[in-house]
């Protein structure tokens, strides 16, 4: 049963697996305040169950927020309850019948029910008969037996998004069973009441509730428990050693979990944010006792193979539970740090790890300098990382990077002075000097802009500027284009291109440019910040070959 795996859910999985079994509910609405994903989980392993033991079910998923219109939302239904999944060398095709005449149920929400009835006709059981009349002309007419009611299920995961990009199919969906006239259950998991995202005027009936209780502390810590050790499958291309989820680590892992909901706990009792927190911070917690055994095995080849009295090469085994406590003092300061980037997505979780990687050999320094080695160790991987990850940045990314900076760094007013290019642009480029200026009494102290944060520019200033840094420190590097005979019409037509834009957006998924409009916002141009450090820029641009210090208008 499903309440072995989740703990906490076990009310939650009598009551639904009772309502599967015996009534047949129309519409069913199950609210989790705090980790509606764990609940879907919990439903889909209680319907995975009840239909390996019945071959009477058939049940369907669908995401509010991935079917963001009718027809995706048809499709996913029709082909989960058929069981039919598109393939691409069949042309992606969904399911077109039991004759396969290619009928689409995806127009209409009325094509939509004759699909459904289709689908639970297909998915009917058949059974011999042996009996007259109209059971043996109805065992003749199928060809192979009676047919026995299928019910069907269908579970919508957010449905608070269909209120907003499909509002009008939210009724429909809630008078499902009275609309086709079959057998289907409508289940809605969502962290929002029904009262919140009900339609007015009563036009949907009064759903069957079911609250997920909270959580108890001691049952999210055996959640966290249960997904040691990961699957092997989700370890295959990772940087993690295998060894740090042996078995024999099962105790420590388990103290560590309670580590990680005693710290962070006050902030989220989602299990899978918790998981994602302890995903990224158990391989640095459990590094140095894998150090340890390494430097015992090597001990041990260089004394020929012999162990002290006469015993094998070590094994590994648990800490002790000093080292326990120990690692749980030293670590415990990282994992608020780990929430705060982890749980808005930041970062990655590998990324996240690799930054943190705590020093070899962390249990040999005396316990008064570990803390200090620890932080030095993380500052280091952290600068590392980020240069690691601008290395690997194409040139024109660097390039927009380089003119976010300055974008972000410079006034607006300075553009023309800074970049303004005409017969005497070596006298305009002048530039307020960067030295310290004695300050007259009364009167405050201006704060250079790189102290304050970056400005934020919009997308036509950014490119601007782009063109500038391109027709100065890239004609060099650019292949032979006859075509453009115009000073300056090379770079017109590069930075018109669809692959900066697509630039500008990936650098904004990857947080290197923050965005400061509404993504859903049409009538002006967008508006970023940039979000690269001062000596990272400088990196970019020595790499590009550009003077950063002499484009800034405040200088170093």
């Amino acid at each position: 049963m499903i309440s072995r795996a989740k703990p906490g859910y076990e009310h939650v999985s009598a009551q639904l697996s009772t309502l599967l079994a015996t009534y047949s509910l129309p519409f069913v609405y199950i609210y989790d305040s705090e980790s509606p994903r764990t609940t879907s989980e919990c439903v889909r392993s209680i319907l995975e169950e009840t239909a390996e033991r019945s071959p009477r079910l058939r049940y369907a998923f669908a995401n509010g927020m991935a079917c963001f219109t009718p027809r995706l939302f048809y499709d996913t239904v029709i082909n989960a309850l058929a069981r039919h999944t598109p393939s691409w060398e069949e042309g992606c095709e969904n399911w077109a019948g039991p004759s396969g005449e290619g009928q689409r149920w995806n127009e209409s929400i009325d094509t939509f029910l004759h699909g459904l009835r289709v689908a639970a006709t297909e998915a009917e059981p058949r059974s011999p008969t042996n009996g007259k009349g109209k059971g043996k002309a109805r065992a003749s007419a199928n060809g192979d037996g009676e047919t026995e009611a299928c019910r069907l299920v269908l579970v919508i995961e957010r449905p608070e998004r269909l209120k907003d990009n499909i509002p009008d199919l939210l009724v429909p969906l809630t008078r499902l069973a009275e609309l086709s006239r079959v057998d289907v259950i409508t289940i809605l998991v969502s962290d929002v009441r029904w009262e919140d995202i009900r339609p007015p005027l009563g036009a949907s009936p009064e759903p069957f509730y079911i609250d997920v209780p909270t959580l108890s502390r001691q049952a999210i810590i055996d959640t966290l428990a249960s997904y040691f050790p990961p699957d092997e499958s989700s370890l295959a291309n990772s940087d993690v050693d295998p060894d740090a989820y042996d078995p024999v680590f099962q105790p420590l892992y388990t103290h560590f979990v309670t580590t990680v909901y005693d710290t962070c706990g006050l902030f989220t009792h989602d299990p899978h944010e918790l998981a994602y927190v302890a995903a990224a911070c158990w391989p640095g917690f459990v590094q140095p006792v894998l150090d340890e055994h390494k430097r015992l095995l090597r001990e041990y080849v260089a004394n020929g193979g012999e162990g002290a009295g006469g015993v094998g090469p070590p094994e590994l085994t648990s800490p002790t539970e000093n080292t326990r406590l120990r690692l749980i003092r030293l670590f415990t300061p990282s994992l608020t740090e780990a929430l705060e980037t982890l749980y808005p997505r930041l970062s990655n979780a590998t990324d996240w790890a690799r930054a943190h990687a705590p020093p070899p050999d962390l249990l040999s320094i005396p316990p008064p300098e570990a803390p200090q080695a620890l932080r030095t160790a993380t500052a280091s991987s952290a600068d590392g990382a980020d240069y690691r990850g601008a290395d690997s940045l194409p040139r024109m990314a660097k390039f927009v990077l380089a003119a976010a900076f300055l974008a972000s760094t410079n006034p607006p007013k300075s553009d023309v002075r800074m970049f303004g290019r005409g017969p005497d642009d070596r006298r305009r480029r002048r530039r307020k000097g960067g030295g310290s200026r004695k300050g007259r009494p009364g009167t405050a102290t201006k704060i250079p802009q790189r102290l304050l944060g970056p400005l934020s520019f919009g997308l036509d200033r950014l490119l601007a500027i782009l063109g500038v840094l391109l027709e100065e420190n890239d004609t060099e590097t650019r292949p032979p284009a006859p075509q453009y005979a115009v000073p300056g019409e090379y770079t017109d037509v590069e930075i018109s291109r669809v692959a900066i834009f697509a630039q500008v957006m990936e650098l904004a998924s990857m947080r290197l440019l923050l965005r400061i409009s509404p993504p859903d916002r049409i009538d002006s141009p967008p508006t970023f910040k940039c979000g690269i450090s001062y000596d990272l820029a400088l990196r970019l641009a020595k790499d590009v070959g550009i003077p950063l210090n002499s484009l800034m208008w405040e200088g170093i």
